[in-house]
């Protein structure tokens, strides 16, 4: 994230399913799936779209389908990429490891209970949204306040993504953002101490030929 400059948010590619019957290993407690032959996909048409964008710094999370998914770019650059741990996806408590998404398909009664709230922590030992949005914003002043003036590429998550442009916006529904494509590119702008909403769900890359 930069002051006076432009932060970059990229959504990693499409995962893999989740499977009941393979259940994905968990990192820290959180589900960590490799990125799907389409993800691969996503990932190398992010790392064409911003070769150009004079990107100073690329960081991941501590989930693996963020690295995969910067490891184009990075090669462009010839970039490492720096791992922040607090840009982690929100930890869903007792619906890790695909499970989330299986009971969201299913209707589970808690599903529609948290999209009616608009809480994460409704579902059974999850990271409470206050405690999430809190470590998201002193995440992202860290990475300001240490490339000030340029342009940083962070590979993250949807919720977390959904999280940052909903504080930099100041939405008032908390879900507003949420549902950032695989793949997709947001922008915030970050000058003091403020975050303001460049650019949401890009995806105009992903529709273009390779090449």
């Amino acid at each position: 994230m930069a002051v006076d400059g432009l932060a970059v948010a990229v959504r990693h590619g499409e995962s893999a399913p989740a499977r009941a019957s393979e259940p994905f290993a968990l990192v820290g407690g959180q589900a960590d799936p490799d990125l799907a032959p389409e993800g691969r996909d996503h990932a190398e048409r992010v790392g064409v779209r911003l070769a150009g964008e004079r990107i100073e710094a690329i960081y991941v999370t501590t989930l693996r389908r963020t690295v995969q998914t910067a490891a184009p770019l990075a090669a462009k650059l010839d970039i490492t990429p720096v791992v922040e741990p607090d840009l982690r996806e929100i930890n869903l408590g007792e619906w890790e490891g695909g499970l989330f998404r299986k009971h969201t398909t299913d209707g589970h009664p808690i599903a529609d209970r948290l999209w009616r709230e608009q809480r994460w922590d409704v579902i059974p030992g999850a990271e409470s949204d206050e405690a999430f949005g809190a470590r998201l914003r002193a995440a992202i002043t860290r990475i300001a306040a240490a490339h000030p003036d340029s342009r940083v590429a962070v590979f993250t998550h949807g919720g977390v993504i959904g999280e940052i442009l909903a504080q930099a916006s100041r939405a008032v529904e908390r879900f507003a953002f949420l549902g950032a494509d695989n793949g997709s590119i947001s922008h915030i702008v970050v000058h003091d101490g403020r975050w303001m909403v460049r650019r949401y769900n890009d995806t105009a890359h992903l529709a273009k030929p390779l090449g």
